[in-house]
């Protein structure tokens, strides 16, 4: 098989054949031995020299396929560098190849798939040499389309890749420039192409051909001239010719979506309304609307199903674009009842069971219910009398005018959609699975998450447009379960979390009323079914129901009381997830409705906190210990809102009553006898006193001192004694201990002590005497137990702790940052610098705690010894060459900032600094720049060198050796290094594209978006790039969606129940 792989001879076909056949057929050795020689060949410089003859004279498909490969990565790569005679070889080859197997229809089919590879190899030729170096590319295949009707079909194909490479895919694979002109050519040589697909489609009778014409049709429409779909016959033909052909309908209903979808001037109006009409009227033709859509989709072929798709897609995208111009001809009766039936249609297509077919339906439902909305409010203007029309001579359009009367039928239909459609919100834990069984929700499905986020809206929107009909729907289906006639686990859940979802939405008393008889209707049910499962499903709707409602709660005390005494009830119910939910309910509402719990309520003798302090044990007698802790964080959210300090000290302590009991027993008994920490029942129980504390430090925050005071000293006093019973371990058995449940529940209650100090010091407000009090004590137990423990019992979390404490006293610490340095950060580096994969947690918190340092300690750094600030400098360039993104990103942060941090020093501090490192940052960013294994930082990448290049002209220091180097400015010497680095390390690319490369780097260092969209055309034209890599384009996509994500918040913020209730800030809640 090594012969193939022999380039001074010719090369051996069948050979060649054998050698991948045994790849793609065989096991084992042999099969992996053949995968090495393809390799080797593949990636031999020759190898593109062996392309004609495979093609030619090997007989396997797998073969021709390897060999266009091979010319495919050529021609991204290295077409440039290739004498034009070869250039001009290797086209016409390809072009003759083509025409070879797709001239007749017998050989177009057999060979379809080769052809369609070989055509993909033609356009990357096209995007290289086209118009220039081939002017006459359009005109040939123009010409050759109407002498051969299988050659056409195969050229329509070639015209649709070349559509999609230069409209669609160009943005990260070509340059800026090369785009905008291979645009404005293939804009500017349409009129022959679009000639060719007119006649085929008003003449061509071959089903294949009129196919592959309608799919090239289709890329082309979003982006030729108007003129070419307005002002000729091509609607028409679309639609009488090929829309109701079963064959064909599919493609053309695509073709008709991506025109109705066209954002035009309003001189095309009145052609959208003609075009509305012709498509609807062969829809009816196709579907009546009297056909269930639903049970057709459900039981029909992929045609009719896709066909539904289509037709979700075409509604949704005209209706998007276009609504208001078919409304405005609404005044024609004809034109009206064609703009209801297109909405009936929509309507029977929400309720098609296919998840993706609903959110495109969805997509319009929201954006149409939100446009309504607006319309009313901007005619009310908030103002009662404008609401009324009582002003005299109001000029303003009268409520009867408004367009949501247009949709009054359609509106009511989507509500009960709406409500049938329901998905689950993340909130409920109780589902129903495959089996049919009532189970705890184990995983959250974020796609469910966010569908049920979109449908609330929907939901809230409809609320507002028509509040009476909205309550009449839901207390219908309420109706419906109570007598039976539609009851089932499904449609309760989902009328429940409907009910749920248009909280805020409703006038005050209007949701008094409506939530006091939906509570009332399921506390009915609940009592009405029997079976515990029946039970368990209302149960939880009743408890998601309450949880949605906190401004109805906090008006109505003894509501408020009922309902959470009612949950303290479910606190006691076994039922799978019934708990659970309790449990998250309670927070919810403790988190909402904090005040109400410690003010002494009318007709109340003493403040419920009181009164679930003095329970707490019965409460919580069948929890589990995770649910306890939700309890004590709900409570401790109670608290928080007690003003009077003393009485909240005083809760405090009482609410710690009986964990501190089982704390103090331990630890007693632990200072006496140390074997005490041996018996795993004792460790079980510390741990989950620690992490009952850290639920209650969590919600209580800073005041929590009163109880941290309390056992500080014992939790590092028991943190040093589990590390000394680990340290023992691993003495005796070896590094196999720390996998010991012993060694295990020790670990655990160290990761908890840390993570208890870690929540109290992030709270704290007192900053000079945590620093004063706590961290000396801190610092003493934990980092030398870290430095001189064995690798695997290092706990990340001390390197956590250190990274936050930091970040939070800033420069108190400056003075302890050595002696932290000292303990962790070599030991650190010495366990995750041999691999890129071993100890991850270790590996993202000891670059948190570099940036930390570098962020808050800066003084600290300054002074290290030199050869401790080339070990942390070298540990950041070895972080951002990591393969893992979050640590790449963080130690680009770390070097964008640390040398921010330099270049603000002190001249002399900043001098030593830069010419110590400048080069050889430069060196390394350049280096993960240009590798495609760090693609990711881009960002960060593109931002470090921006200001190198800036810092180059600025640095009033030389960066070079003025005794051995004769470059007159930093300027000049920057610029001749990184262009001689380049040109050495892409020998393909020319002197002078280096040269040029360079200089744009300087003049665009002042504007981040030009010195961004310069490095990109230069990994384009490096062609190490010439794959899709959206990462560069990353920034923009991100700050673009948090800049939505904000606006469309705030937006939402100032629609009633538009904002869940546990998503809104406090201070709009309480």
């Amino acid at each position: 098989m090594e012969r193939v792989l022999d380039f001074n001879s010719d090369l051996d076909h069948a050979l060649f054949d054998q050698v991948v056949s045994t790849f793609y057929r065989t096991a084992g050795p042999q099969q992996a031995a053949a995968k090495q020689i393809l390799e080797q060949f593949q990636e031999h410089p020759d190898a593109w020299q062996r392309v004609d003859g495979i093609l030619e004279g090997c007989t396997q498909v797998e073969s021709k396929f390897i060999a266009l490969q091979i010319l495919e990565k050529l021609i991204k790569t290295m077409w440039k560098a290739l004498p034009q005679v070869q250039r001009q070889g290797i086209k016409n080859f390809v072009v003759a190849f083509i025409i070879k197997n797709s001239s007749d229809e017998a050989t177009l089919e057999r060979n379809r798939t080769l052809l369609n590879k070989l055509n993909i190899v033609l356009v990357q030729i096209l995007k290289q040499d086209w118009p220039h170096n081939w002017p006459s590319f359009i005109p040939e295949i123009v010409g050759s389309s109407r002498n051969n009707l299988a050659l056409c079909e195969n050229n329509m194909v070639i015209l649709k890749l070349l559509s999609e490479e230069i409209f669609d895919f160009s943005a990260e694979q070509m340059t800026q420039q090369k785009t905008k002109n291979l645009k404005n050519q293939m804009c500017g040589e349409f009129s022959e192409i679009f000639n060719l697909c007119y006649e085929i489609l008003q003449q061509a009778q071959k089903p294949s051909l009129i196919a592959a014409t309608l799919h090239t049709l289709l890329r082309f429409l979003n982006w030729i001239p108007l003129g070419y779909i307005f002002e000729t016959d091509l609607i028409s033909v679309l639609c009488t010719r090929f829309f109701e052909v079963a064959m064909f309908r599919n493609v053309t209903m695509k073709c008709l979506t991506e025109i109705g979808a066209l954002q035009v001037g309003a001189e095309y109006d009145s052609k959208f309304v003609v075009f509305y009409s012709l498509v609807m009227k062969g829809i009816t033709n196709i579907m009546p609307i009297a056909l269930n859509l639903a049970d057709i989709y459900e039981n029909s072929t992929d045609d009719d199903q896709n066909f539904i798709q289509n037709l979700a897609l075409f509604f949704s995208n005209f209706y998007s674009a276009h609504l208001k111009v078919i409304e405005i001809g609404a005044s024609d009766p004809s034109v009206r009842e064609m703009l209801l039936v297109g909405h009936r249609y929509l309507l029977k297509v929400s309720q098609v069971r296919d998840r993706e077919v609903f959110k495109t339906t969805l997509d319009y439902w929201t954006k149409l219910v939100a446009e309504l909305y607006d319309e009313t409010q901007s005619i009310t203007g908030g103002d009662v009398t404008t609401l009324l029309n009582l002003g005299v001579n109001n000029p303003i359009r009268s409520s009867n005018n408004l367009r949501k009367n247009l949709y009054a039928e359609i509106l009511s239909n989507l509500r009960v959609v709406m409500i049938e459609a329901m998905v689950r919100p993340e909130e409920v834990l109780i589902v129903e699975n495959d089996e049919g069984e009532i189970v705890r929700e184990t995983l959250k499905e974020s796609d469910t998450i966010m569908l049920y986020k979109s449908m609330r809206e929907v939901l809230v929107y409809l609320t507002h447009l028509d509040p009476d009909d909205t309550e009449r729907v839901m207390s219908l289906k309420l109706e419906k379960q109570m007598d039976g006639s539609e009851w089932s686990w499904d449609n309760i859940n989902k009328l429940c979390w409907a009910v749920g979802s248009i909280s805020g939405a409703l006038s005050e008393d209007t949701e008094k009323r409506f939530l006091v008889m939906v509570i009332k209707d399921l506390l009915s049910l609940v009592e009405m079914k029997r079976g515990k499962d029946n039970k368990a499903v209302v149960a939880s709707n009743i408890m998601y129901v309450v949880g949605q409602y906190p401004r109805f709660l906090k008006a109505h005390w003894r509501f408020l009381k009922t309902v959470v005494n009612k949950l303290f009830e479910f606190m006691h119910e076994l039922h799978e997830g019934v708990q659970d939910m309790a449990c998250d309910t309670f927070i919810k509402i403790a988190q909402k409705c904090r005040r109400h719990f410690v003010i002494q309520q009318p007709q109340e003798v003493i403040p419920f906190i009181e009164e679930i302090l003095a329970t707490i044990d019965t409460i919580t007698s069948d929890l589990q210990p995770q649910q306890v802790h939700t309890f004590y964080e709900a409570v401790g959210y109670m608290i928080s809102a007690q003003p009077n300090k003393q009485q909240q000290e005083r809760l405090i302590i009482k609410l710690m009553e009986l964990p501190n009991a089982a704390w103090d027993r331990i630890t007693a008994e632990a200072g006496q006898n140390m074997d005490v920490l041996n018996n795993p029942e004792n460790i079980k129980i510390l741990s989950n006193v620690i992490k009952t504390n850290v639920s209650a430090c969590s919600s209580i925050g800073s005041p929590f001192i009163v109880q941290i005071g309390r056992i500080y000293l014992d939790l590092l006093g028991l943190y040093k004694a589990v590390s000394t019973l680990i340290s023992e371990s691993v003495v005796q058995q070896g590094l196999i201990a720390t996998k010991t449940p012993r060694v295990r529940g020790f670990r655990t209650i160290k990761k908890e002590v840390l993570k208890l100090i870690d929540g109290y010091v992030s709270k704290a407000e007192d900053l000079p005497t945590v620093n004063i009090n706590m961290i000396p004590p801190l610092l003493e137990a934990i980092l030398g137990d870290y430095a001189s423990n064995v690798e695997p019992a290092k706990e990340s979390e001390v390197l956590n702790v250190m990274a936050n404490v930091i970040s939070k006293l800033g420069g108190l610490l400056t003075d302890k940052v050595p002696a932290i340095l000292d303990a962790v950060f070599e030991c650190t580096l010495n366990m995750i610098n041999k691999n890129f994969e071993e100890y991850p947690e270790h590996r993202s918190t000891f670059f948190k705690l570099l940036q930390a340092i570098n962020s808050h300690c800066f003084p600290a750094l300054l002074t290290l010894s030199p050869p401790q600030i080339r070990l942390f400098l070298d540990s950041v360039v070895w972080g951002f060459k990591h393969t893992m993104r979050d640590i790449g990103d963080v130690s680009l942060q770390i070097c964008l900032d640390l040398m921010s941090n330099f270049s603000k020093s002190e001249p002399q501090v900043a001098a030593a600094f830069f010419q110590s490192y400048f080069i050889s940052i430069l060196q390394d960013i350049f280096f993960v720049l240009t590798s495609t294994s760090h693609k990711s930082g881009f960002k960060l990448q593109s931002l470090i060198l921006m200001n190198m290049f800036q810092l180059a002209e600025s640095l009033q220091v030389p960066l070079y050796d003025p005794q051995s180097n004769a470059a007159p400015t930093n300027r000049d010497y920057v610029g001749e290094f990184v262009t001689q680095m380049l040109i050495q390390a892409f020998p393909h690319l020319q002197p002078v594209q280096i040269q040029q490369f360079v200089l744009g780097c300087f003049n665009t260092s002042k504007d981040p978006v030009l010195f961004k969209g310069h490095l990109r055309d230069f990994l384009v034209t490096m062609k190490e790039f010439s794959g899709d890599n959206p990462e560069w384009f990353l920034e923009e996509r991100e700050q673009a969606l948090q800049t939505k994500q904000k606006q469309d918040f705030e937006a939402a913020l100032k629609i009633p129940g538009m904002v869940k209730p546990s998503e809104r800030p406090d201070d709009m809640i309480d």
